[in-house]
C-alpha cells in the first residue's frame, strides 16, 4: 500500500491537540510546525483523517517541497514532478490557494498561473494531448512559500473540515467548529462532567462537546473531494471508514450539556443545529441571562466565547458584563471555567487570577483563552453519593 506524507493544518496554538488526535488514530507524526502537523499514512488514513479529526481544517497530500527564488525555478521544479501519479487525464486541476511568508516570490496570482502552466506542460506528453478537457474530478492544490521553501499539497477535503454540515443556522460572530473542538479538548472535561456555555450563540461549543462525548465522527455527514479519486483511494476505504465511525459512536449516551443565550433567535438556531448534528437529545438549550447562571451540581465546566468589544457589544459594556459573569461564577466555586475573549481585563472584573492564559488567533483577531481551574472532584465516592441523592 502506497504511503504519503499528509499535512493537517490547524489553528495556531492548537498543534498539540491535533498531534494527540493523530496519535490516537494510530499514525506516525513526521513534523510539527506552526499551524500544521504532518503525518504518515496510506489511502485509508486519508479517509479516516477526514472523517475523524476534529481540529484540522483539511487533509492535504504532500506532493513535494523544494526551494525556489525565481519564477523560472518555480516553473521548472514544478514541471519536473510526477503529476500523472495524482491527476488523471480528465482531472480538473488548479492552484486554489498560494500563500507567501518572507519569500522572494510573493504574488499569489503569478504563483498560481505559473504553477498551473508547469503542470500542463508536464502532463501534455504523458497523456499525448495538447489541451485537457478538465471534465472529471477536482484536484485543487494549496501552495505555501516559507522563506523561499515551497510546499505543495493536494487538497483531499474540499470545503474546510470545520463545515461539519450541521451549522445551517448561525448568529453573528461564531467560533468555527474546529476551534471549538480544540478548545474543549484543551480542557480536562469529559462526558461524565457537567458542561455549560452561558453565551452559546448558535450552539457550537455544546454541540461539539456532545459529539466528542458521544464519539461521533465530525465528518460523518459530509462529502470529501477525494471520494471521487478512485485511482488513488478505493471506494471500499471510504465505506470501511464510515462503518468504523458508526461502530464507535455512542447513540444512547446521557450527558449534562447545556447552552444558554439571552437571544431567543440564537437559542432557536442552536436547537436546530443540534438536531442536524444528531445530538439534540444530549444537549439542553435555554434562553437565559448570565446573571441567572447557577447549578446545584458541583465540579462542572463552563466553556464559552463571551461577547467582547470588537465583536457584539461596545467596549463600555464590557466591564459590567464581565463583573456580572464573575458574580455568577462565584456561586459555582467548585467549577472550572474557560473563556475565549479579546477583552484583556477579564481577571480584573471576574475577580480571579486565571490558572493559565493562552494566546489564540480567532480568524485575524488576537484573543486569549483564559483558564480558571477549579478543584478536582473526589474520585468515585462523590459520584456514588450524587447518584443516591
Amino acid at each position: 500500500m502506497k504511503t504519503y506524507e499528509l499535512i493537517a493544518p490547524c489553528h495556531f496554538g492548537m498543534e498539540a491537540v491535533l498531534k494527540r488526535e493523530i496519535y490516537d488514530l494510530g499514525y506516525e507524526i513526521s513534523k510539527v510546525e506552526d499551524g500544521k502537523v504532518t503525518f504518515i499514512g496510506d489511502a485509508e488514513a486519508i479517509c479516516r483523517g477526514n472523517l475523524f479529526l476534529r481540529t484540522t481544517e483539511r487533509i492535504l497530500i504532500k506532493i513535494a517541497s523544494f526551494r525556489a527564488t525565481t519564477f523560472d525555478e518555480l516553473f521548472e521544479k514544478t514541471k519536473a514532478l510526477d503529476w500523472e501519479e495524482y491527476i488523471p487525464e480528465d482531472g480538473r486541476f488548479w492552484v486554489a490557494k498560494a500563500t507567501s511568508i518572507k519569500s522572494q516570490l510573493f504574488s499569489p496570482s503569478d504563483i498560481q498561473r505559473i504553477m498551473k502552466k508547469a503542470i500542463v506542460e508536464h502532463l501534455k506528453p504523458v497523456y499525448g494531448v495538447s489541451q485537457f478537457p478538465e471534465t472529471g474530478a477536482a484536484f485543487p492544490l494549496r501552495v505555501t512559500f516559507m522563506k523561499d521553501e515551497v510546499t505543495i499539497g493536494l487538497d483531499t477535503s474540499g470545503e474546510s473540515l470545520h463545515k461539519r454540515g450541521y451549522r445551517k443556522a448561525t448568529v453573528k460572530a461564531p467560533v468555527t467548529e474546529t476551534l471549538a473542538a480544540a478548545l474543549i479538548l484543551l480542557t480536562p472535561w469529559n462526558r461524565d462532567r457537567i458542561l455549560v456555555d452561558p453565551f452559546c450563540g448558535s450552539g457550537t461549543f455544546p454541540i461539539e462537546a456532545a459529539m466528542i462525548g458521544a464519539n461521533i465522527a465530525p465528518g460523518l455527514n459530509r462529502h470529501f473531494l477525494a471520494e471521487d479519486w478512485g485511482h488513488l483511494i478505493p471506494k471500499k476505504d471510504w465505506y470501511e471508514a464510515v462503518e468504523e465511525a458508526r461502530d464507535v459512536m455512542h447513540q444512547n449516551i446521557s450527558m449534562d450539556i447545556q447552552g444558554y443565550d439571552i437571544d431567543g433567535e440564537a437559542v432557536r438556531a442552536a436547537m436546530e443545529n443540534a438536531r442536524r448534528a444528531g445530538v439534540d437529545q444530549m444537549v439542553h438549550f435555554q434562553r437565559r441571562d448570565v446573571a441567572q447562571l447557577h447549578h446545584r451540581k458541583k465540579y462542572g465546566f463552563i466553556i464559552s466565547n463571551p461577547p467582547y468589544g470588537e465583536r457584539l457589544s461596545t467596549k463600555e459594556q464590557m466591564p459590567a458584563l464581565y463583573k456580572q459573569m464573575g458574580e455568577a461564577f462565584a456561586g459555582l466555586d467548585s467549577w472550572s471555567y474557560f473563556l475565549l475573549t479579546s477583552f484583556e481585563d477579564v481577571e480584573k472584573y471576574i475577580g480571579r487570577k486565571a490558572t493559565k492564559n493562552r494566546k489564540i488567533y480567532n480568524g485575524m483577531l488576537k484573543t486569549y483563552y483564559y483558564q480558571f481551574m477549579g478543584p478536582k472532584p473526589p474520585r468515585k465516592k462523590h459520584f456514588e453519593e450524587e447518584k443516591q441523592e
